[in-house]
This record gives C-alpha cells, sequence and structure tokens, in this order.
C-alpha cells in the first residue's frame, strides 16, 4: 500500500518567496541609508520606512485569494511548522508585549522575567495539554470544538460571546501600541495611524481569509523580528565585539552592579502580593537590575506567571492557528518553534535594556549635567527621556517613557536615524500581526459560531465566506474605535485579555480533554464562573478593594473556574455514549481530521436530500 505524504500540498517555493521579500526589506533599509547620508528630508525618509513594508504586506495578501472555506479558515490546512510558528510566536503578546516589557525590564530589572517564563511555560503546556488534540479535531474556532465535544449549542454560544471580551482588549492595545509608534513615526495622529493598520488588515483578510493572513503575517512577523534584532546586534558589536546581543550582556551587568551600588540604588523587598509594573509614560528606575521581588513580590511573581502561562496556552485567538499545519506531528514542532521565536524575542528586549542602561552608567559615572552626552539630549528633544538638571547626576535624575526605551537604543548607541525609523516600522509590523491574530479569531467566530450557532450545518459556501468578510472587517473597524476611547496602558489591556482568556478557557479546554466525565453543564458553569470572578477581581483591584491588581485576577478565577466546572459535571448526569467515542478518537494523533470528516458527511446528507 502506498503511503502519501502529509506535507505533499506544501508549497517548495516557500523559502524562496519570503527570501525575496527579506532581500527587499534590508535592500529598502539600505536604500534609505543611504537617503540620508545624502540629505533627503527626514519627513519623506519616515514615511518611507512604514509604507514600503506595508505595500509588500499589502501585495502579498493579495496575491493568495481564495473561494474555498478549507482555505479561508484554515489556509488549507498546509502552512509549514515553522511559519506557523513564527505567527503564534509573536502574536502571543505582540507590538505590546515587545515594546512595554522591554521597558519593563530596563526599568525593574529581572523582576519582569515572570513575564517572560508565563509565556514560555503557556506554549509548553499548550504543546503537551491542549494543541495536538485540538488539530486531530481540526475545528476552525474554539467555541465550534466545544459546541460539538459536549453536543451543546448553548455552549457554543457562549464560549462565541466570552472570547470577545479578551479577544478586543489585546486588539486594542495592539492598535494603541502600533498607533504610537506609527504616530512617531509619521508625525500623524494615532487615529490616522489607527485607520491606516485597520484598512492593511483588511485589505490583506478579505480575499484569502487566512490563507492570505497567514503569509502576510508571516511577511509581518519577519520584519518584526528583524527590525527588534538588526539595532541591538550592531550595538553588541561596538560594545562586545560579538554579534549574540543575548549572550554576550553578562559582563555589562557585573558592572552594571557595581555602578548600582555605589550610587546607591535600593534593594526593595516587595509584599508578597505586590504587583507594581511601571504604567504607561515617564519612570524612574526603581531598582537595582538583578535584585530579585523589588517591583513584584514573590507570590504575585508565581501568579503572574500562572496568568500569562493559562492566557497564553488556552487563547482562542492563538489554538486555531494550529489548525493551519499539515497534521499533529507538524503541530508540536509549529510549538516548538514558536517557543523558539518568542524565546529569542523576549531574550532580545532582556538585552536592550541591559545595554541602555549601561549607557546611563556612563553618563551616571560622569555625574556632571554640564558632560551629557549628544544622544542623551537627542532623546529629551524626542521626548523618551525627562531630566532632572540638579548635579550631581545619578540613576534617579533620569525618567524614561517605558514604551520608547526600544526606540532609544540606535540613538543611544550613534546609528542613523534609519535604524530608529526601521524600529519603529517593526512594532508597526508586529502589532499588525497581533491584529490579525484577534481580529480574524472574532470574526471567524461570528461567522461560525454566532451568524449560525444553532446550526450543526455550515452555510453554502459563498454566504460563508461573505459573512466571514465582513465579520472579519468589522471586528477591526470595532477595534480601532476601542483603541482610540480606551484610555487604558496597553499593558493592562494585554494582562487582562490574558487573565480573561485563562480563566474563562484554560479549564474548560484542558478538562474537556483530560476528563471523560465533563459535560455540558459543567462547561457552562466553568467558562460562566472563571469569566464572572476574573472580571470582577479586575474590577475591585482596580478599585484598590482587594488589595489584589486586577492584572493577577487569574489567582481567583482559575480555581472559580475549574472548581465550577467539576461540581456541576458531577452533579449532573453523564455524557452520551458519543461524546465518550469522540473524547476517545480526539486523543488519537493519527487518522482523518474529525471536523472535515464530520463536514464531508453532512454536505452528503445534504446532497441526498436536495436529490
Amino acid at each position: 500500500m502506498s503511503v502519501t505524504s502529509r506535507t505533499r500540498f506544501v508549497n517548495p517555493r516557500l523559502g524562496t518567496y519570503f527570501g525575496i521579500f527579506v532581500s527587499s526589506l534590508l535592500g529598502l533599509l539600505m536604500l534609505l541609508l543611504i537617503f540620508e547620508e545624502l540629505g533627503t528630508a527626514e519627513p519623506l525618509l519616515r514615511w518611507a520606512m512604514l509604507l514600503g513594508p506595508i505595500i509588500l504586506y499589502a501585495a502579498i495578501g493579495l496575491s493568495a485569494p481564495t473561494r474555498e472555506p478549507i482555505e479561508f479558515f484554515a489556509a488549507g490546512r498546509r502552512v509549514p511548522a515553522g511559519y506557523t510558528g513564527l505567527g503564534i510566536g509573536v502574536a502571543a503578546m505582540g507590538a505590546t508585549g515587545i515594546v512595554a516589557i522591554t521597558g519593563v525590564f530596563f526599568l525593574i530589572g529581572y523582576d519582569a522575567l515572570c513575564l517572560m517564563i508565563g509565556g514560555l511555560a503557556g506554549f509548553v503546556i499548550m504543546t503537551v495539554m491542549l494543541a495536538p488534540f485540538f488539530r486531530k479535531f481540526g475545528s476552525f474556532t474554539v467555541p465550534s470544538y466545544l459546541g460539538r465535544r459536549f453536543e451543546s449549542r448553548p455552549v457554543r454560544l457562549l464560549a462565541a460571546g466570552l472570547m470577545a471580551v479578551p479577544a478586543l482588549l489585546m486588539l486594542a492595545a495592539e492598535l494603541r501600541v502600533g498607533a504610537a509608534a506609527g504616530g512617531w513615526l509619521t508625525g500623524e495622529g494615532q487615529g490616522v495611524v489607527i485607520l491606516l493598520m485597520v484598512a492593511t488588515f483588511v485589505v490583506t483578510a478579505v480575499l484569502g481569509g487566512m490563507r492570505s493572513l497567514t503569509w502576510a503575517g508571516s511577511a509581518e512577523a519577519i520584519a518584526a523580528v528583524l527590525a527588534l534584532l538588526v539595532p541591538v546586534t550592531i550595538v553588541a558589536v561596538m560594545v562586545t565585539n560579538f554579534p549574540l546581543p543575548q549572550l554576550t550582556n553578562g559582563p555589562l551587568l557585573r558592572a552594571l552592579m557595581h555602578s548600582e551600588a555605589a550610587q546607591g540604588l535600593p534593594i526593595i523587598d516587595a509584599p508578597a502580593l505586590q504587583f507594581a509594573l511601571p504604567g504607561e509614560g515617564m519612570a524612574h528606575i526603581a531598582k537595582r537590575f538583578t535584585a530579585p521581588f523589588g517591583a513584584i513580590g514573590p507570590m504575585a511573581f508565581v501568579v503572574t506567571i500562572l496568568t500569562v502561562l493559562t492566557g497564553v496556552a488556552a487563547s482562542p485567538w492563538l489554538i486555531p492557528r494550529v489548525t493551519m499545519t499539515p497534521g499533529v506531528y507538524e503541530t508540536r514542532k509549529s510549538l516548538g518553534w514558536a517557543t523558539v521565536y518568542f524565546g529569542l524575542i523576549m531574550l532580545t528586549c532582556a538585552a536592550v535594556a541591559v545595554y541602555m542602561r549601561d549607557f546611563v552608567m556612563d553618563i551616571v559615572k560622569a555625574g556632571v549635567p554640564s558632560s551629557l552626552p549628544e544622544w542623551m539630549q537627542r532623546l529629551v528633544d524626542l521626548g523618551f527621556v525627562a531630566i532632572d538638571s540638579a548635579a550631581p547626576l545619578n540613576y534617579l535624575s533620569f525618567a524614561f517613557d517605558r514604551d520608547s526605551v526600544l526606540l532609544s537604543l540606535p540613538v543611544a548607541a550613534g546609528l542613523p536615524a534609519v535604524f530608529l525609523y526601521f524600529a519603529a516600522a517593526g512594532i508597526v509590523a508586529a502589532a499588525l500581526v497581533g491584529v490579525s491574530a484577534t481580529a480574524s479569531a472574532i470574526g471567524n467566530v461570528i461567522a461560525e459560531d454566532v451568524v449560525n450557532g444553532f446550526s450543526w450545518e455550515p452555510l453554502p459556501r459563498d454566504g460563508r465566506l461573505h459573512v466571514a468578510r465582513i465579520a472579519m472587517a468589522g471586528i477591526a473597524v470595532a477595534g480601532g474605535a476601542v483603541a482610540l476611547v480606551a484610555p487604558t496602558d496597553p499593558l493592562r489591556l494585554l494582562l487582562w485579555s490574558l487573565a480573561l482568556a485563562g480563566s474563562t478557557f484554560f479549564p474548560v479546554l484542558v478538562l474537556s480533554i483530560w476528563w471523560k466525565r465533563m459535560n455540558d453543564f459543567g462547561a457552562i458553569a466553568g467558562m460562566a464562573s472563571g469569566f464572572a470572578v476574573a472580571v470582577l477581581t479586575i474590577l475591585a483591584g482596580e478599585a484598590n478593594i482587594l488589595g489584589i491588581d486586577g492584572a493577577l485576577a487569574s489567582i481567583l478565577g482559575l480555581p472559580a473556574g475549574t472548581l465550577g466546572a467539576v461540581l456541576a459535571s458531577i452533579a449532573t448526569p453523564q455524557p452520551s455514549r458519543s461524546v465518550l467515542e469522540l473524547v476517545r478518537e480526539i486523543r488519537i494523533p493519527g487518522g482523518e481530521v474529525i471536523y472535515d470528516r464530520e463536514m464531508r458527511l453532512l454536505r452528503l446528507k445534504s446532497r441526498e436530500r436536495s436529490s
């Protein structure tokens, strides 16, 4: 018997196509460097750095149209593991994570490791406990999976409604961060940049759905990673003579430790549940870089890891992306790649923070305001830094804009201005990856689980795709409106989103696979109780009622969701035999995709009825 490779439909020229894209992007960078040296007007350079890559993204998206549902909703299930992992790794925290976490590392040091550890652990849990089984089932959305797993339309509709809240928070955070970077780059208002980002998403999504979004998103993710890596790698060569900033900043830390001790930078012992992440805007360096538990208490550190872990692992806008791989084996590989990419991004963010502190240390050693270097005055003029001019200078003399630390490094190193513009364009690219992941996920849920939520049989092909296109565009516009009116710190929006996603979906998804006794009553109780308790905890935290920060809502939401699911399942009748058979089949990695088989059988029954 002949055996056909599972990856037979993977395009063998993908490497060539993306090699051309990378060459074009780097060629644009080199061309603008030449134009800068020739004295080209700065606004022209800024707009070219923003619009050049966006035109490439749009061209890639428009070149992959489709009219087939399996292509539109799952990219034909033929996306290689490396590209799937790249998209998931960048979309997990998006531009918000890259920009804000860099600033958090700089201001509070290694207390920010809880965010990095939580993300890495989330990918591990997703790989081991959730993603392969979701891929075997093969549905395009989390609500579709839960509805079929429990044979319950109310479960499907409830999951669709609850998913919208954390996804919209994530969408708003990404749009705000991208608009801030794009607005600084172009000098336009954030509303104009948000409109440009929404238009870019609509153009890349309207014809090809997940097929075009996957390839355009891969290009955006590559651009974001390059924009992050290139400036800091150049700085690493300048400072350490070695082009691996993630591994070569250790010697700088030793000098930093001595300097911070000599300047009397405090070692703080935070209370167990203190969670004092730097907020949006200007903030002083709060503590020594390597001293633990100064801004985030020991218990809060652990709870933050669990919050990010469960939020990433059960993210209803990340898990469906694994259905685009050719098989279960490739799904596991893709999440391995996602872990590598995410770890590389986080280590690079930490390296940027170390190099920036090193540059600040050189100023502090001089101690005289009159000896401030030109690059520091440039940062002040850009609005990235505020200085207390009283002598002598120390670490507390400088207030840094948290979300501008990443952009400050090229200026501090004396690199050409084009590298600064390149970094800002990379932030916009990362934001587009996050926008694509969340907006497409909500759009698919509206098309599959809301409009058609009371029927297991999907709409006719053309109507199904039209509804999905309209839903994606509508959600992108709604997200833009939320981003404009929501004044909250994007990092807090991200953490709330992860807390809500983890509290609502993590217990139910894990138990749906690993506990056959769980039924539809348990799923409803688990999602409703986890979501409600997490929302109340966030509100109470913001009102300072419980003494627990709202970002730590999972400390109560996760136990509530788990208890609700378990107790309700035990107190109600057992699942049917067909549900038990379905769970058993989900756990078997080989064989036909369950969702594809069921759709094929529904189409056959429909043809029989029509004939």
